[in-house]
């Protein structure tokens, strides 16, 4: 109790510490709205303080009888029912107090007379027309909004500025604004700086009595305050009042700007952080900014290196205690956060919200620039990389720098003669394919069970996979978000160009040694070994090596010509053929001969005009033995031994 006592400007005597030690026991005893009143008026003696709760009583019941009186129903009032046996212990403040509370001969003195003799003209004890008073003044006055009820109308007014959020107590240094003068007083100390409370345990200060009293239950461990319904203690009423919430599911806080509630006024004051753009925390050492003090306080551990909580089962160390509890869920394999979806189970709640997304698609970080929504914000930051050329990850053993950490450990294993990708652990037992990741096998999985439930909304094309229509929508939109840095060009998809400039084939066939920079490519490869052809029309029999052949044969069938260009409006049954088309329109002639320098369209031209330097006729005619550089010029031949007149 001596540690709650206000410094004075000399040292105390031992009867100042009496009288003090006292007052301060008397003051916890009293009601809580009583007590409020009194500490407000500042007592310095246990007479004064007597004297103020006399005068809170006596107005109390003053107040009332004057209600009744106007009303003329005083007489035919039934008596108020008495007060519990602890409350009358707490607020007997007639001849008996000095004895109980003060507990001294030296404060032994009565209250002033005027008061007895106010009550006692009524023919009523002093203890019971107080306890009349507190009975009458419980329940008159009652908040229209929540139905909560108050005994003094200067509580309600308080209270109902929660409602109606005025808060006309202002502080003149930072120009902060509060609902009540009490919370207007105790934020004041922040700018003065006093902190007159002190723990004798361990030194720490305090600002209100009230925040060392509950910092003493660290000492002693005391949690006195328990939730009947999972039997888990708190030692603060605050944190045992906000977890109740959780079980009743009332969240009471409601943000103005976008309707969102919240359990707890500070979640609600961090929260309407977001819509103020305010950062009140600020880093001293690199002036980095933070919503909340939690945030700094983990981002200063970077500067401090300081990395304080230290796994037992591998020696790990982390700088915050969030990380350090996820991670030693990998050694317990726990993972207490389910999907209710899928029934998908996940070490973090972050992670779980992440993965919920998939169901619902939601994509909540915006690129400003290209306007392409992610789920995570850390693919945003990724992709932000793109549009501003910034490429932070340098590798050097190569010299190249790249957008993501990622392609940097891709580049690393290029060069050190592994796979990029990581061992393939994960095994299809259906084909036998396997995969680096679980992920990319239950995506593979979805294959063999034909389940394609995605369906493209322009053609009706279903998909398994999400990534799989996105990719094709953009078919239809002609959509390229992705500007290559090293030519220029657009595509749809970008770290496929990045290989070719970055000269990587990570995919290395095992039969002849031919590397490829997709794995797309080395599967096709892999059947020029084989022989093999999968893919048969079920039309006219005919078989391919790839899946794509067989679609594009299937156009055949059905006459579809999806791909149309947008310059003239003719369509095709390949894109292939429509992007060689679009460079009649654009005049583009991307491939040009080393010899002479001359421009082509497309590939295969350029490899029949090099027959021209190099003198090359791969094409003989079976009847005759005579040779042709292009097919169509055997085509044209034959007719003659076939004796067809075109």
């Amino acid at each position: 109790l001596c540690a709650n006592f206000p410094p004075y400007s000399s040292p105390r005597t031992k009867e100042q510490i009496l009288e003090l030690l006292i007052l301060e026991q008397f003051l916890t005893v009293l009601p809580q709205e009583m007590q409020s009143w009194v500490r407000e008026h500042g007592p310095e003696t246990c007479t004064q303080a007597v004297a103020l709760a006399e005068s809170f009583l006596i107005g109390t019941v003053s107040e009332f009888m004057e209600e009744n009186l106007q009303q003329g129903s005083w007489n035919d009032m039934e008596p108020p029912r008495k007060l519990p046996r602890k409350s009358q212990g707490n607020v007997s403040l007639g001849m008996g107090i000095s004895e109980s509370a003060c507990g001294s001969e030296r404060h032994q003195e009565k209250p002033p007379e005027m008061g007895e003799n106010e009550c006692t003209q009524r023919g009523e004890g002093t203890q019971d027309v107080h306890a009349r008073a507190v009975d009458l003044g419980e329940r008159r006055h009652q908040c229209p909004i929540c139905g909560k009820i108050f005994c003094k109308k200067s509580i309600l007014v308080t209270h109902q500025r929660i409602h109606s959020g005025d808060k006309p107590y202002k502080c003149l240094e930072c120009g902060k604004s509060f609902g009540d003068s009490s919370t207007l007083n105790k934020h004041q100390t922040i700018h003065t700086g006093e902190r007159p409370y002190i723990c004798l345990d361990c030194g720490k200060s305090f600002r209100q009595s009230s925040d060392l009293k509950n910092h003493h239950r660290v000492h002693t461990g005391e949690k006195p305050y328990k939730c009947l319904e999972c039997g888990k203690s708190f030692t603060h009423s605050s944190t045992f009042n906000s977890h109740q919430r959780v079980h009743t599911g009332e969240r009471p806080y409601r943000c103005f700007e976008c309707g969102k509630s919240c359990r707890d006024s500070s979640d609600l004051n961090k929260h309407q952080r977001i819509h103020t753009g305010e950062k009140p925390y600020e880093c001293l050492v690199c002036g980095k900014r933070f919503t909340q003090s939690s945030a700094l306080s983990k981002h200063q551990t970077v500067h401090t290196g300081e990395k304080p909580y230290k796994c037992l089962e591998c020696g790990k160390s982390f700088m915050h205690s969030s990380t350090f509890y996820s991670h030693q869920r990998v050694h317990t394999g726990e993972k207490p956060y389910k999907c209710p979806e899928c029934g998908k189970s996940c070490r973090n709640s972050s992670d779980l919200s992440k993965h919920k997304r998939i169901h619902t698609g939601e994509k909540p970080y915006k690129c400003l620039a290209c306007g392409k929504g992610f789920t995570q914000s850390s693919a945003l930051t990724k992709h932000q990389r793109v549009h501003a050329g910034e490429k932070p990850y340098k590798c050097f053993e190569c010299g190249n720098n790249f957008h993501s950490r990622s392609l940097l450990q891709m580049s690393q294993g290029i060069q050190r003669g592994e796979n990029p990708y990581g061992e393939r652990r994960h095994r299809c037992p259906e084909c036998g394919k396997s995969f680096c990741r679980k992920s990319a096998l239950v995506t593979h999985q979805t294959v063999h069970m034909g389940k394609k439930n995605l369906e493209c909304s322009d053609c009706g094309k279903c998909f398994g996979q999400r990534t799989a229509l996105t990719l094709h929508q953009r078919s239809h939109t002609g959509e390229k978000s992705y500007k290559s840095l090293e030519c220029g060009k657009r595509f749809s998809t970008l770290h496929k160009n990045q290989r070719v400039h970055a000269g990587q084939k990570p995919y290395k066939c095992l039969e002849c040694g031919n590397s490829f920079k997709r794995n797309s490519a080395l599967i096709r490869h892999k059947i020029v070994h084989t022989g093999e052809k999968p893919y048969t029309c079920l039309e006219c029999g005919k078989s391919f090596k790839q899946r794509s052949h067989l679609n594009e044969h299937n156009r055949i069938h059905t006459g579809e010509k999806p791909y149309t260009c947008l310059e003239c409006g003719k369509s095709f049954n390949q894109s292939s053929h429509l992007n060689k088309h679009n460079r009649i329109h654009t005049g583009e002639k991307p491939y040009k001969c080393l010899e002479c320098g001359k421009t082509c369209r497309d590939r295969s031209n350029l490899n029949c005009h090099r027959r021209v330097h190099t003198g090359e006729r791969p094409y003989k005619c079976l009847e005759c033995g005579k040779s042709f550089s292009q097919r169509s010029h055997l085509s044209k031949h034959q007719r003659i031994h076939a004796g067809e007149k075109p």
